[in-house]
């Protein structure tokens, strides 16, 4: 299922990016942004892969918007990670930006599908 699945692709090669750097970042003693980026960074692809198994699209939809709420905050942890360790934020930011285009597209469509069947 996930070889088919390019959101689900995608969120686990930016989980694994930010695992690594995290690592890394706590090598320099910078535990804090090691920890958020980790845990926003990861929950990303956590939700992602939760809505998978929705109970519905309504609850699929629900899943999507928080993986693009963690992804919002993920961003700003990137932000941050430019402007102290800028050698790691230029391939972190490009899987983010895609990441978020896909999910705004998955958002989009679903919401779409919804508002088509009567659903809000």
């Amino acid at each position: 299922m996930m070889e088919n699945n390019i959101i689900l692709q995608k969120t686990i090669e930016f989980s694994t990016t930010i695992i690594k750097v995290g690592e890394q970042l706590k090598e320099k003693n910078n535990y804090i942004l090691a920890n958020q980026l980790i845990r926003s960074g990861t929950a990303i692809g956590a939700m992602v892969h939760e809505a998978q198994s929705a109970e519905s699209r309504l609850d699929f939809l629900h899943k999507l918007k928080i993986a693009d709420k963690e992804a919002s905050e993920t961003m700003y942890w990137v932000t941050l990670l430019e402007r102290t360790e800028p050698k790691f934020e230029r391939e972190i930011r490009v899987q983010l930006m895609d990441i978020r285009r896909l999910l705004g597209s998955i958002i989009m469509t679903c919401r779409k599908r919804l508002s088509e069947n009567g659903t809000k």
